[in-house]
């Protein structure tokens, strides 16, 4: 899969357009706060987006989504919790076929309740479960549901596994599950207390 990284907006967002380079269908990953690059992106990369999907229902991830999917004529994808206008809603372990290829959706609440990652065997698209070095703050969803979330899905993919997050917040774009579990505090804590601990 072809994974274009595109910064967006005052608040360090990233979204990305991830296509499969055989068929040239392709996915939008949040939309942030202006369409303008995404399409250029799009159009460098020869892809037609067929999903626009939201990784939570934040204003600066879906602000431009609709503008977005209509844009391209994709349908909007968001998490069956999700209060996002959207065509298509999904849960986890649900799939989004690119050509021959899929991307299947994780429910990883924590964030927010509605907090989707999507993986395509390769890479993970986190949103803002997971930053470079960091997490996302913890909202209605709870600190329970964000560690099971980290240790039980995200740290369950393979240790290759390039994680992408929703924001610029790291030292890098982007690095492997690898390093995020050796490197990250939040992912190398022996147990839950642990974790909790961590949050004061």
């Amino acid at each position: 899969m072809l994974v274009k990284q595109i910064p967006v907006g005052p608040m360090a967002n990233f979204v990305y357009l991830v296509v499969d380079e055989s068929s040239k269908e392709a996915l939008l990953v949040d939309s942030g706060w202006e369409i303008g690059p995404i399409v250029t992106a799009a159009k460098e990369a020869e892809a037609r987006v067929r999903y626009a999907v939201a990784t939570h229902g934040h204003f600066d991830h879906v602000t431009t989504l609709g503008e977005a999917a209509k844009a391209f004529g994709a349908k909007v994808v968001a998490h069956e919790n999700s209060e996002v206008d959207c065509d298509l809603r999904v849960k986890d372990g649900d799939t989004l076929r690119l050509g021959r290829s899929e991307v299947k959706v994780l429910h990883t609440p924590g964030h927010t309740e509605d907090s989707i990652c999507l993986y395509d065997g390769i890479e993970v698209f986190t949103g803002d479960t997971l930053f470079v070095g960091t997490i996302g703050r913890l909202e209605r969803a709870g600190l329970k549901a964000m560690y099971d979330s980290l240790y039980k899905v995200l740290l369950s993919l393979p240790p290759s596994t390039e994680v992408y997050p929703g924001h610029d917040y790291g030292e890098v774009a982007h690095r492997t599950l690898a390093e995020e579990r050796t490197m990250n505090p939040f992912l190398t804590a022996p147990d839950f207390r642990t974790f909790a601990s961590l949050f004061g």
